[in-house]
């Protein structure tokens, strides 16, 4: 069961898909494997969970972008899971695990820097 687990959070689908099918050739219950973990985060995405992150409010943000904050919402809602959370206090340490493995190396985000293009 750990290895299932370890192999889906590294997002090693095929010895993710191995471990399932031995967990469930010794009768053990597998969870569900259809999650979203481990894709990789939309440009978009990626500066709304910074700009989070870094304590703004989805109205704040929303302003920055001349969107809704309802947009901004259900921007989170959809990074929580790419990036395996499940809060907003979560999304740093979150996001440094992503860039330090590899998900959007060599990138300097826009919100970060202060410059447009």
């Amino acid at each position: 069961m750990a290895a299932h687990a370890t192999f889906r959070r590294l997002g090693a689908r095929p010895w993710a898909a191995r471990a399932a099918q031995e967990l469930r050739a010794v009768g053990s219950s597998v969870p569900d494997t259809d999650d979203r973990r481990g894709t990789q985060l939309t440009p978009r995405e990626r500066e709304i969970a910074e700009l989070a992150a870094s304590g703004l409010t989805n109205k704040q943000i929303a302003e920055k972008f001349f969107i809704s904050h309802r947009t901004v919402g259900a921007h989170l809602y959809q990074i929580h899971p790419k990036l395996g959370i499940t809060s907003r206090a979560a999304l740093g340490n979150a996001l440094c695990t992503q860039t330090r493995d590899g998900a959007d190396r060599g990138r300097v985000s826009k919100a970060r820097t202060g410059r447009a293009g």
